[in-house]
């Protein structure tokens, strides 16, 4: 039946001699934009006026300087997580577990704050920070080298493995602000005690929440590209990606490239936490990610798993996040939009990404 239902199409696909280079680029772009078009069937459909449903997706988060830094500052979680996604995937290492390795960052991160954040405490502001950040790094990346450990001694899967430990970390987090760093004075609400202004990262405009955080992300990026384009050691990693037989003669190390892409993007997804908890949320909770690191997979794809490209597929997500929550507050709608908008571009994306390699050929009537 459904082979049926394929062969009375008008079109067929057919395989391209090169991949379409043009088409690389477009396919995210048109994705985007076919997104739009059934979000607004969508609104359509929900008895929504479609106008004002696209309005508040891609023009009230520009509408004043406080809204374009709300855009912004959601999007250092996933720009971050992305630029260490784009690292293990061009090496052909699915880690799908960014979230958790995120939720690990922001914990560490945490119980580092905790710990120095006591009342005649002579630690600097701005040495609290460092060790807030190196916490949180190192959290991150050694949860990304479980599932490099498990890996590399005994062949488990990568993709199992960095799923199942988001939901480990996510376990730790909830023990972790039920106990040891629940803030004693906090009406017995799982969550840290705020943390004192001094730990808190300086802000990068004022009168925003968006912070320096940003600054060092775009650095990130600028790094990244150089590293992933540039280096000896980024090009080793892409080669064992593209062609590991190839990276096996040329005497790239498999196993190299395993620990160090999952330890980059662990670390990354660790930096985002930390950025989290000493940002805009100032203290630990529960609740520290509403999926950061599951959304910059769909970041980092439709930046074509390249730094500078996850800078602008994180703005873009970061769009449909704070949508989302327009749409909540003004139009009615529930939460799961934002979820909705999100699986839409990801089948999309996939979708328009089939024209790189296929060509679409209109069948001669007759």
């Amino acid at each position: 039946m459904a082979k049926a239902m394929f062969t009375s199409l008008p079109f067929r696909l057919e395989l391209r001699g090169v991949p379409s280079r043009r088409m690389t680029y477009l396919s995210p772009v048109i994705a985007i934009v076919l997104t739009l078009l059934l979000g607004a069937l969508l609104f359509l459909a929900l008895g929504k006026d479609p106008v004002a449903g696209l309005k508040v997706f891609l023009v009230d988060p520009f509408s004043s300087k406080r809204a374009i830094s709300e855009l912004l500052l959601k999007s250092i979680p996933l720009i971050l997580c992305a630029l260490g996604l784009a690292v293990c995937f061009r090496a052909s290492i699915w880690n799908i577990g960014a979230e958790g390795q995120f939720t690990v960052g922001a914990m560490c991160a945490g119980a580092m704050l905790v710990w120095i954040d006591v009342p005649n405490h002579a630690m600097p502001g701005g040495l609290g920070l460092i060790l807030m950040i190196v916490a949180g790094v190192i959290g991150g990346a050694f949860w990304a080298g479980i599932t490099a450990l498990l890996r590399d001694k005994f062949n488990a899967n990568e993709i199992l493995v960095s799923l199942m430990l988001t939901y480990v970390a996510q376990l730790l987090l909830m023990y972790a602000v039920n106990g040891p760093l629940k803030d004693p004075n906090g009406m017995n609400f799982p969550q840290s005690k705020v943390f004192s202004s001094e730990f808190m990262l300086p802000m990068l405009m004022s009168g925003t929440r968006l912070h320096i955080g940003f600054a060092v992300t775009i650095l990130a990026a600028v790094v990244m590209a150089v590293f992933m384009m540039r280096s000896f050691r980024g090009f080793s990693l892409m080669v064992g990606g593209v062609a590991p037989h190839a990276a096996r003669y040329a005497g790239f190390s498999g196993r190299n490239a395993l620990w160090v892409s999952l330890l980059i993007s662990g670390g990354f997804a660790g930096l985002a936490g930390a950025f989290e908890i000493a940002g805009p949320i100032g203290q630990l909770l529960p609740s520290v990610s509403p999926g950061y690191g599951f959304a910059a997979i769909i970041v980092a794809f439709i930046g074509r798993l390249h730094p500078i490209g996850a800078v602008f597929g994180g703005l873009v997500m970061s769009l449909l996040y704070l949508g989302g929550e327009l749409a909540q507050s003004r139009l009615g709608l529930p939460s799961a939009i934002t979820g909705v908008f999100q699986g839409m571009l990801l089948f999309l994306l996939l979708a328009c990404d089939t024209l790189i390699d296929y060509r679409l050929r209109w069948k001669q009537q007759g």
